[in-house]
């Protein structure tokens, strides 16, 4: 018989676990709440132009999975005046504890122009909360129960254990690159409110441009992943 955990680890389990960095466990994920089957999360397997040359097209949005050397510098870039750039924008909170990989997939799919099911988790959420503040759509995301017993379910898949109580075993920290009237957008509720980038019209490679950057400044590690939103 499985051995029932005692009050103090329930009380330590992660509110929203952290999902593991794989396109199709994302894929799978965004259409169980919504995302139309005629788009899917896709991975970039390399940054030369040979291997960026078979990944499906058109490409709307980037999902990276990253490493932060200097959280709190990092933390604090970002404009809340910003929000106004983008459709979409929300904070994450500590409640919404290792939710980063769903918010990433939420802001780039709610700053795009892809397609969901009508009356699906997503479309609900996102209709709900288009007039909201990104501190309320924080909110409705933790009060949101259909959302994350769909979330737990996902993040308890993948070749590697679940990590499901440990903060300290969580290195990395999704984020996700927007393109909004020729600016890249860096989307993270971690920080202050949308960080932007500068002039870019193709969201790919602008956001590679970006992690290389970061890459060089030291400011994260090299143990990263990057992922895409795309047509099927």
């Amino acid at each position: 018989m499985t051995e029932e955990p005692d009050a103090s680890q329930v009380k330590n389990l992660f509110d929203w676990p952290p999902l593991e960095s794989n396109p199709e466990i994302f894929t799978e994920y965004m259409h169980k709440i919504g995302l139309s089957p005629a788009f899917a999360i896709g991975e970039v397997f390399g940054f030369d132009e040979e291997l960026l040359a078979f990944l499906p097209q058109p490409i709307y949005g980037t999902i990276v999975a990253l490493d932060r050397l200097k959280k709190e510098d990092d933390k604090s870039k970002g404009n809340a005046d910003h929000c106004n750039l983008v459709d979409f924008y929300m904070d994450q909170s500590g409640t919404l504890d290792n939710a980063c990989g769903i918010i990433a997939c939420i802001h780039a799919a709610l700053n795009t122009p892809v397609e969901f099911i009508q009356d699906s988790v997503l479309d609900k959420f996102a209709k709900a909360n288009k007039s909201t503040t990104a501190e309320e759509r924080c909110k409705s995301l933790e009060n949101n129960t259909e959302f994350k017993t769909l979330h737990a379910g996902f993040a308890s898949q993948g070749q590697s254990d679940p990590i499901t109580s440990d903060q300290k075993k969580v290195s990395h920290h999704f984020i996700a690159f927007v393109v909004k009237n020729g600016q890249l957008i860096e989307l993270d509720g971690t920080k202050k409110g949308p960080h932007v980038i500068g002039p870019c019209d193709d969201v790919l490679r602008g956001s590679i441009a970006e992690i290389q950057s970061r890459l060089a400044e030291g400011s994260i590690s090299d143990r990263l992943s990057m992922m895409t939103l795309n047509s099927s």
